[in-house]
């Protein structure tokens, strides 16, 4: 861990914080929430011995990246337009992509503004879907799973926030890490997230103390807020995307999501992976993986699995 390199490099308006080890093709990595690039500490490991460079930024609004306060400010095209402007200062024309969860949303959105950009796309957890013109997402959200749900919980700014404070960032690192119910998030008021603070969380082999207490201590340092402003500004991409309408992601892509995530489990999801929607939508999808036992945090939870999966894809190319 000591050889991977820290720097920042100024993008788009915001001073971004980045991790990087190795030397050859460069992989960028891109990680969810509520996460950091420390997320993919196993790969960059892994890749860089490999003969790659293995990039990973800590995201707009992460870790010791710059947070903009606004909503506003994380659209689609701002994230994707840190990135862009992250390999412009780089003087790295095309790169290998891999992400998960927030980041894959977004390398989604990458490969459908930018695929000039990109080589091929190693995907995990969530997929693409394509946009909805007559309803907004959260709407959508709504309807489909009610107010309680995690997403639909997340929209008022401070709402969540005041929530996180009261159990502790040590305590929600852990509970959302650790997640293994494969049913909607649905987080009533009264019961919180974090849950009770008198249920202890016992930690999978996979997370250490030391590694929850590297994620907490930045959070508690910068807050949640950048985060959850990816949700806050759902709608609003919904509304930036309208040009790109029926648009399909045109890059070589291998997905990768575990039969207990529970984005797997949303309602639809299993058949539109399966029955065609999926690769309608991807058609130059070349490789789908549902990996058994296995919950969101994929890359932490099954790391010299996942490194295989993506050498294996990317190696083609």
């Amino acid at each position: 861990m000591e050889k991977i390199e820290h720097t920042t490099v100024n993008t788009n308006g915001i001073k971004m914080h980045i991790a990087s080890i190795g030397s050859g093709p460069v992989i960028l990595f891109l990680h969810g929430f509520p996460e950091l690039w420390y997320s993919w500490r196993h790969q960059l490991l892994s890749l860089s011995s490999l003969g790659y460079r293995a990039i990973a930024p800590d995201l707009r609004g992460y870790g010791d990246t710059d947070a903009p306060p606004c909503p506003s400010s994380y659209s689609a095209l701002h994230i994707v337009g840190d990135l862009v402007g992250l390999l412009d200062g780089l003087g790295v024309d095309r790169v290998f992509l891999v992400g998960h969860d927030w980041g894959a949303a977004m390398a989604w959105y990458f490969c459908l503004l930018k695929p000039d950009r990109v080589k091929a796309l190693v995907n995990m957890s969530v997929v693409f879907r394509p946009r909805n013109p007559i309803r907004k997402p959260v709407q959508t959200m709504r309807a489909l799973m009610g107010d309680d749900y995690y997403i639909c919980r997340f929209q008022k700014p401070g709402e969540a926030e005041e929530e996180f404070a009261r159990a502790g960032a040590n305590r929600i690192i852990k509970s959302f890490l650790t997640l293994r119910d494969p049913r909607a998030l649905c987080v009533p008021k009264e019961i919180g997230f974090g849950g009770s603070p008198n249920t202890p969380i016992t930690l999978p082999s996979w997370l250490s103390e030391e590694d929850v207490n590297y994620y907490a201590t930045k959070y508690e340092q910068k807050g949640f807020t950048g985060g959850l402003n990816y949700y806050r500004a759902l709608d609003l991409t919904w509304e930036l995307m309208a040009p790109w309408t029926g648009e399909q992601i045109k890059v070589p892509v291998k997905f990768i999501v575990g039969d207990l995530d529970l984005t797997y489990n949303t309602p639809g999801v299993k058949e539109y992976i399966h029955n065609g929607g999926f690769r309608r939508e991807v058609p130059y999808l070349q490789e789908m993986v549902v990996m058994e036992g296995v919950a969101h945090f994929i890359n932490q939870e099954r790391p010299e699995e996942i490194n295989a999966h993506i050498y294996d894809f990317i190696k083609k190319f």
